[in-house]
């Protein structure tokens, strides 16, 4: 019996001596990830030109719009790529080597079969963003237009219908309207 307490009085400190380890160090893994994500290298010889298109179909700028400007940006030829929802515009700068204006109607075409591209144009600059040409706007100050256009010009829908003004607007284009 004294032999079977010393045994296994022997077989606990054992265990506890190897279990209570207070240095112990966690294993490290180095684990190797290919990332499929390359940055996009643009060639300094290329001759790059300018197109602007219109797009039918969208329907919301988040939705729309940043899907289409996306996918032309992640094209390979493609310095720059801008899509502005409120005028149905597109807006690339391609490399004329790599990319065609057919190229760019097929990409717009395959994100989704509602968009159509229309108007496609070559231009030496992007055209401005179009300011609000009311009659309550003409003739004022940066600021003061700035204003107007916000509370005045962006009653407008995307296809030129007006949307009704409050109530309470006092100016000339809804003074109109009442």
């Amino acid at each position: 019996m004294k032999t079977m307490k010393k045994i296994l009085f022997t077989a606990v400190l054992a265990f506890a001596l190897i279990a209570c380890k207070n240095e112990s160090a966690p294993e490290v893994k180095t684990v190797e990830v290919k990332t499929s994500k390359t940055e996009k290298v643009l060639n300094p010889d290329a001759t790059y030109a300018k197109a602007e298109f219109g797009i039918d179909g969208m329907t919301c700028a988040i939705g729309c719009a940043k899907t289409i400007e996306k996918k032309l940006a992640k094209m390979d030829g493609v310095k720059s790529a801008t899509v502005d929802f409120d005028r149905e515009l597109a807006m690339v700068e391609y490399d004329e080597a790599m990319v065609t204006p057919t190229v760019l109607t097929e990409t717009v075409t395959s994100v989704a079969d509602v968009y159509k591209v229309k108007d496609m144009k070559s231009v030496d600059e992007f055209s401005a963003k179009k300011s609000c040409d009311k009659e309550c706007c003409k003739g004022k100050s940066a600021e003061e237009k700035a204003n107007c256009e916000k509370e005045c010009c962006k009653g407008e829908k995307a296809k030129g219908e007006k949307m009704a003004c409050k109530p309470d607007c006092q100016k000339a284009c809804c003074a109109k309207k009442a």
